[in-house]
């Protein structure tokens, strides 16, 4: 007897990271707000996001948005996100990617210009700006988390790579922030690989030397990101661009300058006193494409300056489909998900 567990999934991307969107046959999760079914899911249904992003299914480099039903009666929906290092709370290219297939698939009808609505992170509220031009969601643009610089211009001894100056950003997780060029970089695409394993072995040294904690949230785990800067270029007036590379997983440049990413810029950018608000920046990927941060306000928290920011992209539809697992497959593991799928069928 074999047993067939059908996902239903739309697959996206914004900027090159694919983000595969759960839309059907998960059965409800237990927790009143959307962070308390996120903790639900990694702490005891683990297995739809391995199953997602491991062989036969996916890879590593995607990224799985669950659609599940929002808490706060003001959002159209809530999204759990999941990445092969876990759970972040937040994520500007997952949001991105969140909020046009809740236009795509009619759970916020579509109109015609610019429309707002509000999603449910696991963070909070998200507050949600599209256009539509033509029936196309031509771009997303969804609020940043408030970000500001915990450290700045720490240096630490890296093996292999010497002495290495970096900052720490708090974006939606921690960042560090290292210049490219006196490493050796130019952030172009045929440096993927060894853009990885600096930033790896960087990340590395970091969390062996110390810890980071949240002025609210406390100990949110060691630092688990990087992001490489290139020189920032004035094209305009308040509007900034600068080639970059997010570093987040053994091995995975993603292919998106990552929306985190850019608001830890943008924080940095604020703390060396080189933007003031409304002013924008474009962060461009190894693949050339892009988003833009727009610094919108700064707040001060104790000792820190929080710079509130908006993060724009455009996601493309590349897939609507049914997942079929087969849990006799030996390449397949159904341990954690038997217990929340829905859709159970035997032949």
């Amino acid at each position: 007897m074999t047993q067939e567990l059908t996902i239903q999934l739309i697959d996206t991307h914004a900027g090159g990271d694919v983000s595969r969107i759960v839309t059907g046959g998960i059965d409800p999760l237990p927790g009143d707000t959307v962070r308390a079914q996120m903790e639900y899911l990694r702490d005891d249904a683990d297995g739809l996001r391995k199953l997602l992003l491991e062989e036969p299914y996916g890879i590593p480099e995607m990224s799985v948005d669950l659609l599940v039903p929002p808490s706060d009666p003001r959002a159209a929906a809530g999204y759990i996100i999941m990445e092969v290092m876990g759970y972040p709370i937040y994520s500007g290219s997952n949001t991105i990617c969140t909020a046009t297939a809740v236009l795509e698939t009619g759970i916020v009808p579509k109109k015609e210009g610019r429309q707002s609505f509000i999603l449910e992170s696991p963070a909070g509220l998200v507050h949600i700006d599209a256009l539509v031009e033509n029936g196309v969601v031509e771009a997303i643009t969804c609020e940043g988390l408030p970000s500001y610089i915990e450290t700045h211009r720490a240096t630490i001894n890296v093996p292999s790579l010497g002495t290495v100056t970096y900052s720490v950003a708090y974006s939606g997780g921690f960042y560090a922030l290292v210049d490219a060029q006196p490493l050796g970089f130019d952030l172009t695409l045929d440096e993927e690989r060894d853009l990885a394993r600096a930033a790896h072995a960087i990340v590395e040294a970091i969390q062996a030397e110390r810890g980071f904690s949240h002025y609210t949230l406390g100990d949110v785990g060691p630092l688990p990101f990087l992001h490489f800067m290139g020189p920032v270029e004035q094209v305009a007036d308040g509007y900034y661009r600068s080639r970059s590379a997010t570093y987040v997983h053994p091995g995975v440049i993603c292919r998106s300058t990552t929306g985190t990413g850019t608001s830890a810029r943008l924080a940095l950018m604020n703390y060396e006193g080189l933007i003031k608000p409304g002013d924008k920046l474009e962060t461009v990927s190894l693949r050339e494409t892009g988003f833009i941060g727009e610094f919108s306000a700064i707040e001060q928290e104790g000792r820190y300056q929080v710079v509130k920011n908006n993060i724009t992209g455009k996601s493309y539809v590349i897939a609507r489909s049914d997942i079929v697992v087969n849990c006799d497959d030996s390449l397949v593991d159904c341990d954690g998900l038997h217990h929340i799928l829905t859709n159970r069928s035997s032949s």
